[in-house]
């Protein structure tokens, strides 16, 4: 199966997650659901299941959420977590569908996302909260990091789509690629706002913005 399709899952795909592993479970519930492309399913898990070897509890908040499966993954990973907000400015009708399918599969997710449609500026967020953002598009992903960042709170994203226009390169563009230098000039922000950062991959056969950053705020800015 191409991990990277953008085919929509659909009952008839139910024959690829045939077992009783966690990651079929949710194949299954998303399958059942028929909203949501296969390669969002792949990008969310990896990317879920690396974040929540580092990061443990705290309130969800996932901005530019989509259909919300991140913040359903990471509650299904660490029921730990309280809850989840799925803020995007615009939320897909059919995200309520998906939610309604995991339920069936985990009822202990009923009330613990909730949907907030409001600009990505305007949620309020809290240091102990882990903010998430996949694939939030050029300059969405700095908001995420600018928003997280004031609020000293652990954050992880997937960046894509980098705007070389608008984004920072920090003069390393005559010597690498352009959205590595972006993606390099994040991490070392992040680390002089006194954030202990950790780089990792997702699967370049899903994604190949696979350039996964997290990190957590331990103090000493520079």
């Amino acid at each position: 199966m191409k991990r990277s399709s953008r085919n929509r899952l659909t009952e008839k795909s139910l024959g690829h997650f045939p077992t009783d592993s966690l990651f079929d479970k949710v194949g299954r519930a998303v399958c059942e659901a028929s909203c949501l492309p296969r390669k969002e399913l792949f990008e969310a898990w990896e990317f879920a299941r690396r974040v929540r070897r580092r990061f443990r509890g705290g309130r969800i908040v996932d901005l530019a959420c989509g259909h919300g499966l991140v913040s359903a993954l990471l509650l299904i990973l660490d029921n730990s977590s309280p809850l989840a907000m799925a803020v995007d400015r615009n939320i897909p009708a059919s995200a309520r569908r998906l939610y309604a399918s995991l339920i069936k599969v985990w009822p202990r997710l009923e009330d613990r996302i909730d949907y907030v449609e409001a600009p990505l500026e305007d949620f309020a967020l809290a240091p102990t909260d882990l903010v998430v953002s996949v694939h939030a598009c050029g300059g969405l992903t700095d908001l995420v990091l600018e928003r997280a960042t004031a609020s000293r709170a652990h954050l992880a994203v997937l960046p894509c789509c980098h705007n070389l226009e608008e984004s920072d390169q920090g003069a390393l563009g005559g010597w690498i690629d352009g959205p590595l230098a972006v993606d390099i000039v994040r991490a070392s922000r992040l680390q002089a706002k006194g954030y202990k950062i950790f780089t990792q991959q997702i699967p370049s056969d899903i994604t190949p913005k696979n350039r996964l950053l997290m990190g957590f705020y331990q103090g000493k800015e520079t």
